[in-house]
């Protein structure tokens, strides 16, 4: 069940609409179920509806007019609440409606329990799944109701009252989801040939302006040149920027003006302010230094696999953190794809933007490693044959599975949904990338007898999945991604265990292609010389445990156990 709140000037006017036939004549048999003292007049049972209407009208608005001599009546004196059934939910009884009727208004404070000066309201019924409630916001010693946050109040007893009446749950959410389209929005985009309004085509726009940019610069500069967009910049009397708008340029009003929307009424993350903070805590590596380090999709790859780890840490601040920059990767990913899964991706980055946000302040730092490989990626675009992507995109698909669970230890509903959602369209766009390379490895498979070999190997390094594993289609690409390596130098035994013990595969619905991707991106990196190796195999014997994880963040021209001065 939900709540729609909104303030007005008539009491008439309102009360004319509610007994009304309705905008689109939906309303049928118009008629009060409760009242603040249960007398007050029923213009839909009434022999005389004119007379009893105004009768109504009057009775409502007595405080207000009382207070207005006074001159303490408030200008908005109207209070409206709609409060719906959910789709589906059995059909509710009048005095079933009455009793939510009450609880509402007590628990926003339009009428609190056992006040004789609450303000006088009434419940109209003229559909079957929905009743309106109609108050005047002066209470009886003539004083303005106390109704603050009352959208809020009103929410939490709704879900009591959902538990209590067996009625489905709706999800509900914690305020800091960007603001939805209005109905003319929508009607408007409609008219013009468009399937979305025009801040949610914006807020698309300034998002990937902001995945891809490095500086406040760059980000305006962006969206400056971005076709069909009129930006305009605000500035200190410093000189320095304060904030922007941003506007469609075929979006005109009635009077033939640009419709304009600042950052922060797109999304609350979006204003410049915010976007600042996110671009500080980029480290965007100087084009010199990224010749020399591995490739940036394979940078993002291994940043996006660390966040189900980021995940399951206490730190709820760095989590969130790693979630936003997370989100500015689907964007950037999204903006570089090939055109036949663009859509799927655009479709999974704008479902996952409603989880980058929650109630949990990021601290942006934590996340300084993905988003500094994010942007180097879009200055790098991946290799055509679609691995770099594909390995991506599955790393990406565990993370956005650790996110919903995430979200759901802290009942984030709202978000967890959106993930859900993105999990599908990011499935999608993966099934499709993954089929060729995924064959062209299958195509290069060893020999039997050193497939065989890796096959003994695979079950040591994951005997929990060994068999799911081995009985998948893509183990074919496996054992070539492990002949490769060891043709490079790499030692397959240490190469398989080092990708099975990066993060645990229970999440993956195919064990055998994110083992595959994990080979392949790591054999990408050099050798490690004999030296090294013997190195860390001392290391690994001071310490009795295995650690695979500065084999994964190190430079590539800087094995992990190797020593400095080298």
């Amino acid at each position: 069940m939900i709540a729609k709140i909104s303030s007005g000037k008539s009491t008439a006017g309102l009360i004319r609409y509610l007994y009304g036939p309705g905008r689109a004549n939906e309303h049928t048999d118009p008629h009060l179920v409760t009242s603040w003292d249960g007398y007050a007049p029923d213009p839909g049972r009434a022999d005389d509806s004119t007379a009893a209407r105004k009768q109504l009208v009057d009775d409502l608005d007595l405080r207000v007019k009382q207070a207005d001599r006074l001159g303490r009546a408030p200008k908005q004196h109207v209070w409206h609440c709609s409060l719906r059934a959910a789709p589906g939910d059995r059909i509710l009884e009048d005095g079933e409606w009455a009793d939510i009727a009450r609880r509402v208004v007590a628990a926003t404070g339009i009428a609190p329990a056992d006040d004789p000066d609450g303000c006088r309201w009434i419940a109209v019924r003229h559909a079957p799944d929905h009743i309106h409630i109609a108050a005047t916001k002066v209470r009886g010693d003539l004083r303005s109701a106390r109704h603050w946050n009352d959208y809020l109040t009103a929410d939490r007893e709704l879900a009591l009252i959902e538990k209590e009446y067996g009625l489905q749950r709706v999800i509900r959410g914690d305020r800091t989801a960007a603001k939805r389209p209005q109905r003319a929005e929508r009607e408007k985009a409609l008219r013009n040939g468009h399937d979305k309004a025009a801040r949610e085509r914006l807020r698309t726009v300034v998002r990937t302006a902001a995945a891809a940019a490095t500086d406040t610069d760059e980000f305006l500069g962006l969206l400056s040149h971005t076709k069909g967009v009129l930006v305009e910049v605000l500035h200190f009397p410093s000189g320095e920027p304060r904030g922007y708008k941003v506007a469609l340029e075929n979006d005109r009003n009635a009077k033939a003006e640009s419709v304009w929307f600042s950052g922060s009424t797109l999304a609350p993350d979006l204003s410049l302010p915010k976007i600042q903070s996110r671009l500080a805590a980029a480290e965007v590596p100087a084009s010199a230094e990224v010749r020399l380090r591995s490739h940036p999709w394979h940078q993002a790859t291994a940043a996006t696999e660390r966040i189900p780890h980021h995940l399951d840490q206490p730190d709820a601040e760095a989590a969130q953190a790693h979630l936003a920059a997370f989100g500015e990767a689907l964007d950037a990913v999204a903006l570089t794809a090939p055109p036949d899964i663009r859509t799927e991706l655009r479709s999974a980055a704008s479902a996952f933007e409603r989880a980058t946000r929650s109630r949990v302040r990021a601290e942006h730092h934590h996340a300084r490693a993905l988003r500094g490989a994010v942007k180097a990626m879009l200055r790098e675009p991946a290799p055509k044959d679609g691995a770099a992507l594909a390995m991506f995109l599955d790393a990406a698909l565990l993370a956005v599975i650790a996110a919903a669970r995430w979200h759901d230890r802290r009942e984030h509903e709202q978000q967890v949904v959106a993930a859900h959602k993105c999990l599908l369209h990011l499935q999608a766009a993966y099934d499709q990338t993954a089929a060729t390379p995924l064959l062209v490895l299958g195509q290069r498979r060893p020999s039997q007898n050193l497939a065989d070999q890796y096959v003994r190997r695979i079950r040591q390094a994951a005997p929990a999945h060994a068999d799911q594993i081995l009985a998948d289609s893509a183990s074919q690409a496996l054992t070539t991604a492990l002949a490769e390596a060891e043709a490079a130098g790499h030692d397959p035994k240490r190469l398989l265990q080092q990708a099975a013990d990066e993060r645990a595969l229970d999440d993956a619905r195919s064990p055998a292609r994110t083992l595959t991707w994990r080979v392949h991106r790591l054999s990408q990196r050099p050798a490690p010389s004999r030296r090294a190796l013997a190195a860390q195999a001392r290391s690994t014997g001071l310490r009795h445990v295995p650690s695979p994880e500065p084999a994964v963040t190190a430079p590539p021209t800087i094995p992990a156990s190797r020593p400095r001065r080298r």
